[in-house]
């Protein structure tokens, strides 16, 4: 039997589909963020708020969100990775969103590109560690007594190194159950039924790019203040 292929619209790329669809997310994006900038440039025009609910309203809402939720769980040393949160963030929605247009498939529903996002927050979170505590971050990895520490170092490594791999896992699996039950139930019933499933959808992407989002800024206070969690636990 010949198993059915969902049409797409970007499928005649000649690459494969996730990467393209996450190139195409990063140039809409781009777009997006240029457009705005205009705006930022004449100090005067920027300080005024725009009237009722905008593009540059929105995104100043997503980007305050993001700075608060950072400074709750980083504290004050939060603000040189709240761009680096707000990427992930944004990103990582409109992957999710994209997915319920027809004729997209959401990046996010592959785990290829979840991984990589995963890798990314791992680099960005030792760096973000090394860069506050120097060479002592590494300590963390012998354990609280020396007489442990080879058996430690062993289990740190294999618990640090898992945190990309449940990230991408924890995305890639809700995002690619949710895109196969949508287009199960289009297919199926092909009118009122499935718009359920698409504000599920909607809710689905706006949690899952949280969650990825508000774990990768917890990582990023362990690795940060963990010379202070290490104290108090003493």
């Amino acid at each position: 039997m010949e198993e059915h292929t969902p049409f797409t619209w970007l499928s005649i790329v000649p690459y494969p589909l996730p990467i393209v669809t996450s190139v195409f997310v990063a140039i809409l994006l781009m777009i997006f963020a240029a457009a705005q900038r205009r705006k930022f440039l004449h100090t005067e025009a920027a300080i005024e708020p725009d009237d009722g609910i905008t593009a540059r309203s929105f995104a100043e809402m997503l980007v305050e969100g993001i700075s608060s939720m950072a400074e709750g769980v980083i504290g004050d040393q939060a603000k040189p990775y709240v761009p680096l949160l707000a990427t992930f963030f944004i990103f990582i929605l409109a992957c999710n969103l994209l997915g319920l247009v027809p004729g997209f498939a959401p990046p996010t529903s592959d785990f290829n590109i979840t991984f990589g996002l995963g890798v990314v927050a791992f680099v960005a979170y030792h760096t973000a560690g090394l860069r506050a505590q120097g060479v002592a971050y590494l300590r963390h990895f012998l354990g609280p007594v020396i007489w442990l520490a080879p058996l430690m170092v062993v289990v740190e490594l294999f618990s640090d190194c898992f945190r990309p791999i449940s990230l991408g896992i924890r995305l890639f699996a809700n995002m690619f159950a949710d895109h196969q039950v949508i287009e199960i139930f289009t297919e199926l019933t092909r009118a009122v039924i499935p718009v359920v499933f698409y504000v599920l959808g909607a809710f689905v992407g706006v949690i899952q790019a949280f969650v990825f989002t508000m774990l990768t800024a917890i990582y990023i206070a362990l690795a940060v203040h963990h010379d202070e969690h290490a104290e108090e636990a003493h």
